[in-house]
């Protein structure tokens, strides 16, 4: 059995998203050239969670997309079969500012990944990167623009996070394997 340690509840999420879309409202003045796409899985709903908080504080709709990186991981021929999801993204990103959301940063690979994927869609003028949680052990020179938690974790632990609209109630933990 696996010891879990609370992270983040419920209302410390939402702080941290709160946080995390004031910091993105402040470093983007040109607000109507800003898209929010969320990584498949644990990205999307925090993506869409960071849009809604940013579409009240700028006062419209800001475009949000959920993007799959599966093939365009660079570990595809140590997997049996990739679990492929939807990538929707109903709008343009060329010249845009694409903030990409992830729920947790680890090596960099999945975010190496995406901004390969991205390319497929356009050519945004910017990417800035929103994760829930950075928990250190990078593999490749990618730093996210906005943390909603730095939590410096051991390669023996996992951290999992838990959202709503997957079925469970909000929360990050940290669990030793």
């Amino acid at each position: 059995m696996s010891e879990s340690t609370l992270i983040l509840n419920a209302s410390a999420i939402q702080r941290a998203l709160t946080r995390i879309a004031h910091e993105v409202a402040e470093r983007n003045d040109a607000s109507s050239d800003v898209v929010v796409v969320g990584i498949q899985r644990g990205g999307v709903e925090l993506a869409h969670r960071l849009s809604a908080l940013l579409s009240e504080i700028w006062k419209h709709a800001v475009p949000t997309g959920s993007l799959d990186v599966s093939m365009h991981r660079d570990d595809l021929d140590q997997r049996i079969s990739p679990n492929i999801h939807p990538t929707v993204i109903p709008f343009d990103m060329t010249a845009k500012t694409v903030v990409l959301v992830d729920d947790v940063l680890f090596s960099g690979r999945t975010i190496r990944a995406a901004m390969d994927a991205l390319n497929d869609f356009g050519r945004p003028k910017r990417i800035q990167l929103a994760v829930l949680i950075d928990r250190g052990h990078r593999e490749l020179p990618i730093k996210a623009d906005f943390v909603g938690k730095n939590v410096p974790t051991s390669l023996n632990e996992n951290v999992h996070v838990r959202i709503k609209e997957a079925g469970g109630e909000d929360s990050v933990h940290l669990e030793k394997k």
